[in-house]
């Protein structure tokens, strides 16, 4: 019982050293009256694929509540060190800033040498 307590640790950590790392880049186009198009590119700076990756854009208003948010598919397959862009909808037309992040993805297979 406990050889398999310690393996369950190991893998624990084992996932959460392989957390990954992403840069994202956007512009807001609020041309609009009823909605913003989000565009960017999402870099993957881990060391490891990753796949079927989305992003979250979201809008906040002044007090930095969100007023607005759209899920948007990005790629099914980043290489390490790569990039690929994205376009996200929100239904919003007006907001006093925006954010975008990487809410969801896969691990895939790729080299994890330093």
């Amino acid at each position: 019982m406990v050889g398999g307590l310690l393996v369950a640790v190991l893998l624990l950590l084992a996932v959460e050293s392989a957390a990954q790392d992403f840069q994202v880049t956007f512009t807001a186009d609020q041309t609009t009256p009823n909605r913003t198009k989000i565009t960017g590119t999402v870099v993957n700076t881990g060391r490891i694929d990753v796949l079927d990756v989305h992003v979250t854009a979201e809008a906040l208003d002044a007090g930095g509540k969100v007023v607005g948010r759209g899920i948007a598919f990005v790629s099914p397959n980043i290489p390490q060190g790569a990039s690929a862009p994205f376009e996200a909808l929100i239904p919003v037309g007006t907001a006093a800033k925006f954010r975008v992040r990487v809410t969801n993805y896969r691990q895939g297979l790729g080299a994890q040498a330093p």
